[in-house]
């Protein structure tokens, strides 16, 4: 997939402190991007970058393969993690301000307005006031003014903090529909099991540094530590343990006296095949289950963070 956004050796420094150090991305057309890293890591700057907030030291930004200007703050939305909605003011009267500065006439705004109004059953809405409404009903808000100018590029900040879990799923199937039309969506959050659901490519920041960009299945191929579950039930309990320690690593035993399964996280030697411990456990037993532990991406994150202090 070409990429509707590249960021090119980007350095962003604030005095003597160096926030973003040649930062280089690549953002595929049409995916939901996920971009990582702990607090501090240089995430907020390069998002302001990114919408002309800041400018960087050096290095460069392209929009669909063209140098970031002025006029494509009206191609990308931006939803930040601190809201900035005017809490004095009524729903549908900073819906349709904040709508006529994206670029959209008034008649523009008013019918995607009511589009996703009645889409978010929010329609009730329209004449309260900010501060009248809770902290979910405000995101809802701020979720619909973010979108509604129908951008190439949205950016999400932590976009389910404040939601209970069904709203978090409504706003959820939003951002996958908003995809699946062609929209990129840059998705930056601490919540890994998200990243997990909804990310097809994703990068780690960390101290000013890209540690790793790449499609999500790929990141953790690469991380594979050719480790197994496993669930067999031995002949010989005892046997098994002290025989499948000289051979192995065993990180995990179990032992499920129900139906006299023995659960195991065994980690072969790099290189080692897995049918090489499946066929040994065979002669040992009956194996009710065997896969490979893939890592997931709060695993990736934390190893990666940990190895770079």
């Amino acid at each position: 997939m070409k990429p509707i956004l590249e960021v090119k050796n980007v350095v962003k420094q604030y005095g003597d402190y160096t926030a973003l150090n040649s930062v280089s991305l690549s953002v595929p057309q049409g995916s939901i991007y996920g971009l990582l890293g702990p607090n501090g890591a240089g995430k907020t700057s390069l998002i302001r970058i990114i919408n002309q907030i800041t400018l960087p030291d050096s290095g460069e930004i392209l929009l669909d393969g063209e140098k970031l200007a002025p006029h494509h703050v009206s191609q990308i939305g931006y939803m930040p993690e601190e809201r900035g909605l005017y809490k004095s003011m009524k729903v549908g009267e900073q819906a349709l301000y904040l709508a006529q500065l994206k670029g959209l006439t008034k008649a523009e705004a008013k019918e995607q307005l009511e589009y996703w109004f009645d889409k978010l059953q929010i329609k009730g809405w329209w004449n309260k006031k900010i501060q009248e409404l809770s902290k979910g009903m405000a995101q809802k808000i701020q979720f619909v003014v973010t979108v509604l100018h129908r951008p190439k590029l949205l950016i999400l900040d932590e976009p389910f903090s404040g939601f209970d879990p069904v709203n978090a799923n409504l706003i959820k199937d939003e951002i996958l529909e908003l995809r699946d039309k062609g929209t990129t969506v840059i998705f930056s959050t601490h919540r890994m099991e998200s990243v997990e659901d909804m990310c097809d490519h994703i990068a780690l920041i960390h101290q000013s540094n890209k540690l790793i960009e790449g499609e999500l299945q790929d990141v953790k191929r690469r991380y594979r530590t050719n480790t197994f579950e496993v669930g067999i039930a031995p002949q010989n309990f005892e046997h098994l343990l002290a025989d499948i320690s000289t051979k192995y690593t065993t990180q995990q035993a179990t032992f499920k006296t129900l139906d006299d399964e023995l659960k195991l996280l065994v980690s072969l030697p790099q290189g080692t095949p897995s049918r090489e411990l499946l066929n040994y456990l065979m002669q040992k037993g009956d194996v009710t289950y065997f896969m490979e532990k893939i890592p997931s991406v709060n695993d990736i994150f934390i190893q990666t963070v940990s190895q770079q202090k």
